[in-house]
């Protein structure tokens, strides 16, 4: 989803949904804050008791007004998802979440049963592919989604099962992706900033461009929304996520 890239983001961009500009521009030196030397925990016990409940508590409420008001939308899609192709309607994979405490992460099934043996019999048969999945654990072109996959992926309606995760306390409904244990080394010493951050549902990668951005770009936007951070940019970026919705073109989902 391996080199290490422990940068910061500049301070002075404050536009949260703006398509990802070459990283370079976000990631400049001059402007790059101290490496902070505190564990995610304390972190964690740093911030603002007020605006830690104030988030959860709209987490809360908004979670559960898309599981009540969505749930003929869930149960249409679970019920396709299982007469498309043969496996279990939902894929749950361990990701790290806040303070590096794993989870399962909640997705509707988007690819053939035999997943893991056609990746690996595809990436040992061409180089080119395994230097795209090491690199950003997607393939472009992936001959194991499904039909239905494809359009689920490209609307991003196979994460809706993750307000879940979010009801349970272990995501957001916005904040930085919620990643793999082999990308920690990519964040390098930024990574307890990150991770002092619930894992989002969507969030700055999410309207920026997905996996049209390099994977550079990816960690400044995780860096850059851990920073940052703000009742206002997450209703920006809720905003701009129903808009993707609604509108599914090219995004960079895949």
């Amino acid at each position: 989803m391996l080199s290490s890239f422990g940068s910061a983001t500049g301070s002075s961009a404050l536009v949260p949904v703006a398509v990802a500009p070459p990283v370079k521009s976000r990631l400049n030196p001059s402007s790059t804050r101290p490496v902070p030397s505190l564990s995610a925990e304390q972190l964690i016990d740093l911030q603002s008791k007020r605006s830690r409940f104030i988030k959860r508590g709209g987490d809360i409420v908004f979670s559960m007004l898309v599981l009540g008001l969505g749930s003929p939308v869930l149960l249409a899609l679970a019920l396709l998802v299982k007469l498309s192709s043969k496996g279990p309607v939902f894929y749950v994979q361990q990701r790290v979440g806040r303070d590096y405490r794993s989870f399962g992460c909640i997705k509707f099934r988007t690819m053939r049963r035999d997943a893991d043996k056609i990746l690996s019999r595809i990436l040992s048969e061409s180089p080119d592919l395994q230097e795209e999945f090491r690199n950003d654990f997607k393939l472009k072109n992936d001959p194991r989604i499904t039909r239905l996959g494809k359009f689920l992926r490209r609307s991003s309606l196979d994460e809706l099962p993750q307000f879940v995760n979010v009801l349970r306390g272990e995501m957001s409904v916005v904040g930085p992706r919620p990643i793999v244990r082999q990308e920690l080394p990519r964040y390098g010493d930024r990574m307890e900033e990150v991770l002092a951050v619930r894992p989002g549902l969507t969030g700055l990668w999410q309207v920026s461009g997905r996996n049209n951005l390099s994977y550079e770009q990816r960690v400044a936007l995780d860096l850059r929304y851990a920073s940052q951070r703000s009742f206002a940019m997450d209703l920006a970026i809720i905003w701009r996520t129903i808009a993707v919705i609604l509108d599914p073109r090219d995004r960079g989902a895949y």
